[in-house]
């Protein structure tokens, strides 16, 4: 019945004390401890099926290394200023990962990538809009997140 009976304590503790103690508010703030209980046990998460966790630190590698280096590139590109002109644009990306957890990481680590973000997740086509800083090639980036991303992810994940 309580999925979180420690979150349903402290909710109607802390709804007596915002309110006051009466029997009525103490009533009240049960029920919406219990409301909110469920409504939390809802948004859990499915528990992550890491097949290959060996594979785990080899992304984190990546994931540093790309950070470190688009670090230095938009560095690069800001301290040029306008002495040379950047291309910045939206690509499409089609991906093949539709677990929650894998696609929870990739939007971490493009969006933690300095120079790009993820912008929108489209669940029926399973494809993300994707904001690049610079973008020269589409095919580069998508071939960088399918190869270097996601298929880690799958391998990881799958």
């Amino acid at each position: 019945m309580l999925p979180y009976p420690l979150l349903t304590v402290t909710l109607v503790f802390i709804w007596l004390l915002l309110n006051g103690f009466t029997l009525g508010h103490l009533i009240l703030g049960i029920i919406v401890a219990v409301f909110a209980s469920w409504a939390m046990a809802s948004l859990r998460p499915e528990k992550p099926r890491l097949r290959k966790w060996y594979l785990l630190p080899k992304l984190f590698f990546r994931v540093v290394f790309d950070v470190l280096k688009s670090n230095i590139q938009v560095a690069w590109i800001i301290l040029r200023g306008k002495s040379r002109m950047t291309t910045p644009g939206f690509v499409t990306l089609q991906l093949q990962v539709r677990d929650q957890i894998p696609l929870a990481l990739l939007a971490v680590i493009l969006t933690s990538t300095p120079g790009s973000a993820w912008l929108e997740y489209d669940s029926n086509d399973n494809t993300v809009l994707l904001h690049v800083l610079d973008l020269e090639n589409e095919a580069v980036w998508r071939e960088t997140v399918a190869n270097r991303y996601e298929s880690l992810l799958m391998e990881i994940f799958a």
